[in-house]
């Protein structure tokens, strides 16, 4: 009896390990996740969300933020964490995380329920304001529309046109990430700042 006791115990513990390797996973695959507050939305609502999502390539997912903290590693960026706080659902964006962000910010416009707490790109933190400017890039989709009217070019046009559309959109996205590492450092030296004064009173 006290043996069975035992396995069930141990049970909780196991699925508990199997949820984290999940969402480690989840993690690790995704193009960008992006972290919402669900509060207030029914279910009839958070289905419509999660469908809208899903046209994105995106998979909108409900863990206990404690599991959450124990799947992100060491190398996740500085304030994640900040991020896990109160009820949050975790948007995990396949190829295209603009549309995902875009489906995000307009059904945010829609209900005041659903907010967008921040994300992570590239391995960078984005603040939620950056997440809405992300929504703010060509989606895949208008990009294949872009390329569409390119063919449409004369020839000798054709190759400038694309390169323009590629460099575009990196420079777009490399910026959203630059900006994203400066205020990381920015908050870092503000932090020590702080810390030093402390020690020198």
């Amino acid at each position: 009896m006290a043996a069975a006791t035992t396995a069930d115990q141990r049970a909780p513990r196991a699925d508990k390990v199997a949820v984290v390797d999940e969402v480690r996973e989840r993690f690790a695959e995704a193009e960008a996740v992006l972290f919402t507050e669900y509060r207030g939305l029914d279910v009839a609502q958070m289905a419509d969300l999660r469908g809208r999502l899903i046209d994105a390539d995106c998979r909108y997912k409900i863990y206990k933020n404690s599991l959450v903290r124990r799947a992100l590693s060491d190398e996740a960026p500085g304030g994640v964490m900040d991020l896990l706080l109160g009820p949050t659902a975790l948007a995990f964006c396949g190829k295209d995380p603009s549309a995902a962000a875009k489906a995000l910010r307009e059904f945010a416009a829609e209900h005041e329920a659903l907010a967008i707490k921040g994300g992570i790109l590239a391995g960078s933190l984005l603040s939620d304001a950056q997440v809405r400017e992300l929504a703010d890039l060509p989606s895949r989709d208008e990009l294949r529309a872009q390329m569409l009217g390119a063919l449409a070019a004369p020839l000798s046009s054709l190759a400038s046109m694309m390169n323009n559309l590629i460099g575009e959109m990196s420079g777009l996205v490399q910026a959203l990430i630059d900006r994203s590492t400066a205020d990381s450092t920015t908050d870092s030296d503000s932090t020590t700042d702080s810390t030093d004064t402390e020690n020198n009173q």
